[in-house]
């Protein structure tokens, strides 16, 4: 396992700081009702992948995406590389939605240039190298995003 900051703990930074920018903005029973249109499915790409990783015995931890035992392809992995992410992301954006607040929106574009750019190369490296032409049939059926 790598020294990496987990991304979980990384989205959680950003929600902080989404509250941070955006003092005295509260919800409304509109903003969270919008927001809940953008967090029921960001909760079910993360928590479906979640739940597909768990039964197909094989690490949640992308720190340790070289320890990986399987190719998990079904569910929501069967739309987006990364449905975990894509979930993470979509929170984010439903609280900047549900607090009113562009300028909250700008931590959760931090967070999806961070993991586009620092977290998942390095996992597709592992990944290509334990899964070879399978993950590289998989890469070019289905996005790394959605």
């Amino acid at each position: 396992m790598t020294r990496r900051v987990p991304p979980v703990a990384v989205a959680a930074i950003a929600a902080a700081a989404q509250v941070a920018v955006s003092p005295g903005k509260r919800p409304t029973r509109f903003s969270v009702a919008a927001a809940g249109v953008i967090a029921v499915p960001a909760l079910y790409l993360l928590v479906g992948s979640v739940v597909r990783f768990r039964k197909h015995r094989t690490t949640v931890d992308p720190r340790a995406a070289a320890e990986a035992t399987s190719l998990v392809t079904g569910g929501p992995n069967a739309w987006s590389r990364n449905p975990m992410y894509a979930g993470m992301l979509g929170l984010l954006v439903a609280h900047s939605v549900a607090r009113r607040s562009a300028v909250a929106a700008l931590p959760a574009a931090g967070f999806a240039v961070w993991i586009d750019r620092a977290q998942i190369p390095p996992e597709e490296q592992h990944l290509e190298a334990r899964f070879g032409a399978r993950y590289v049939a998989y890469t070019r059926r289905v996005r790394r995003w959605i």
